[in-house]
């Protein structure tokens, strides 16, 4: 892993390098161009706290290699998500450094790359689904919220078509600074969750249901018709929901702890 930002500053501060140095250093720390096809925002988490991922989706095999192993060698660690079976099997095959393994979630479609050392864990997600099949949108937000460095609680199939379900579940989150909620068809848990927690709660459309206001779009438009206050990502948008969930959780840890 490459030098940060920060390392660039103290060395400046220390009077190690020179002005015209650090603005030089600064300037390639900025992105990194991989050939011809990709230039990655490797100090995207160092600027707003949520790292750039990689879409794997529509991506070839062999791009998707050289991206994720500069984005490594960069950042010592990448998120990839939507990852095909032959993307997965190019990614098993890559060279990684010595120190690097990978982690792949088969439920979320992700990848990560580490040879660095998770952070800490600090605040907590919650994340909730309806049904089953909501389970691997949800496990995109856990990835990206585990990897954004927050405890995540896990609950699955606890939908309004047997309401009893979620009560016990929500005890085991009670600490929560952040919900995530997917549901499919009709929508309707995080509208229900959002009457119920004090917490923020991300209402995560997912593509499950058919017939008229199939394919995630009833969803959609029921949890933005709520009358709970809460906020709404895309239809299966998995790490925007995870990412915007542990940046509440955060800055919610960091308050209570006077950061």
């Amino acid at each position: 892993m490459k030098e940060s930002l920060r390392e660039v500053l103290e060395n400046f501060g220390q009077g190690k390098i020179s002005l015209e140095e650090a603005q030089s250093r600064i300037k390639v720390l900025s992105y990194r161009a991989v050939g011809e096809v990709a230039k990655l925002d490797v100090r995207r988490a160092d600027r707003i706290g949520i790292p750039e991922a990689i879409l794997a989706e529509g991506k070839d095999k062999t791009d998707l290699v050289d991206i994720s192993l500069a984005h490594l060698e960069e950042t010592g660690h990448v998120i990839i998500t939507r990852v095909s079976t032959e993307q997965l099997e190019a990614l098993r095959a890559a060279k990684l450094p010595k120190d690097a393994r990978l982690e792949h979630n088969p439920w979320a479609r992700t990848v990560v790359l580490r040879s660095s050392e998770r952070r800490a864990a600090t605040g907590m997600v919650g994340i909730l689904t309806a049904g089953t099949t909501d389970i691997p949108v949800a496990e995109e937000a856990r990835v990206v919220a585990e990897e954004m460095g927050c405890n995540v609680v896990c609950e699955y199939d606890v939908g309004v078509a047997g309401i009893h379900r979620l009560f016990p579940s929500l005890e085991k989150m009670l600490d929560a600074d952040a919900f995530v909620v997917a549901a499919g068809r009709e929508g309707t848990l995080p509208a229900v969750v959002a009457g119920l927690v004090d917490a923020p709660v991300i209402g995560l459309p997912v593509s499950t249901g058919y017939g008229l206001g199939g394919s995630g779009l009833a969803a959609l438009y029921s949890m933005l018709q709520s009358c709970s206050v809460l906020t709404v990502v895309n239809v299966d948008a998995g790490f925007v929901a995870g990412a915007f969930a542990a940046k509440i959780a955060k800055q919610k840890a960091y308050g209570k702890k006077q950061y």
